[in-house]
């Protein structure tokens, strides 16, 4: 357990990381979590959390905190008219069911195995993003119908294993149809909403009793970390939204390629140390 001076320098470095997240959240539509995890991971180890659940600690924790990250992200970018309502209620129920899958897998894989998911994605994505692929599609438009579900189920599968609000797999995908970055962005922040309600709630149940858990828990949401980053992250959302529209397409993509990139060794040197 973590005390006196510990326990303030973990408090500050939370409130740190929820300001950083909240601002990532609206820039990218991406609730926070790519930013949260890997710190909080860190954060979980100077708390002496045993390394076999700090990964599950941090995803748990940090889909805890997207919730009323992407209420504030989704609100900003709504109020510019860059949430498709129409995406959003077609591609909705099968996000929420990919978030519920996601929960599952992850009660029987061990932390290595989620920060290698993390860093796979990261990299895929980042390479997607800083290549001069803007103009690579593979399809004029989003197919509909069956042919569509594998899109969204992913989305919601992948980012509750990451504990992301599913903009880091939505806004590429969506990008890869040819759809606007900017309102791809909005977009996703609806589905943050969608992705972090279930997988906090799965999180919470597949967690619960273990005796490893650190002081405040809830199942693997630490209550502590989400008292501290969650109002932070929804403060500063909002910034993120208001410079996401001030940038060009292109500049957009390469900050988040970028960011992702460093996010991506990360987690590889976690998952393998």
């Amino acid at each position: 357990m973590v005390v006196g001076s510990d326990l303030l320098l973990l408090a500050l470095l939370m409130l740190a990381t929820g300001a950083v997240g909240g601002v990532i959240a609206g820039l990218l539509g991406v609730g926070g979590g790519i930013v949260i995890v890997p710190v909080l991971e860190l954060a979980l180890g100077v708390a002496g959390v045993d390394a076999a659940i700090r990964m599950h600690v941090a995803v748990a924790t940090s889909l805890a905190t997207i919730i009323p990250t992407s209420i504030s992200s989704a609100r900003a970018h709504h109020r510019r008219g860059a949430v498709d309502l129409d995406l959003a209620r077609r591609w909705g129920a099968l996000v929420f069911a990919g978030a519920v899958l996601g929960t599952v897998i992850a009660a029987f894989v061990t932390s290595a195995v989620l920060a290698l998911v993390f860093a796979t994605v990261a990299l895929l994505v980042a390479a997607k993003m800083i290549l001069p692929l803007d103009h690579v599609t593979i399809a004029p438009e989003l197919p509909r119908g069956v042919a569509a579900a594998p899109l969204p189920l992913a989305t919601g599968t992948i980012s509750s294993l990451m504990g992301i609000g599913g903009g880091t797999i939505s806004v590429p995908l969506l990008s890869l149809f040819g759809y606007p970055i900017h309102r791809a962005v909005g977009t996703a922040a609806i589905f943050g909403l969608v992705i972090g309600i279930p997988g906090t709630i799965g999180y919470i149940v597949s967690g619960w009793g273990d005796p490893r858990l650190p002081a405040f828990s809830l199942g693997y949401v630490n209550l502590a970390g989400l008292l501290f980053i969650g109002p932070m992250t929804a403060l500063t959302a909002p910034w993120g939204a208001r410079i996401a529209h001030a940038l060009s397409k292109r500049h957009l993509s390469l900050f988040f390629g970028a960011f992702l990139l460093l996010v991506s060794i990360r987690m590889f040197y976690r998952a393998f140390a």
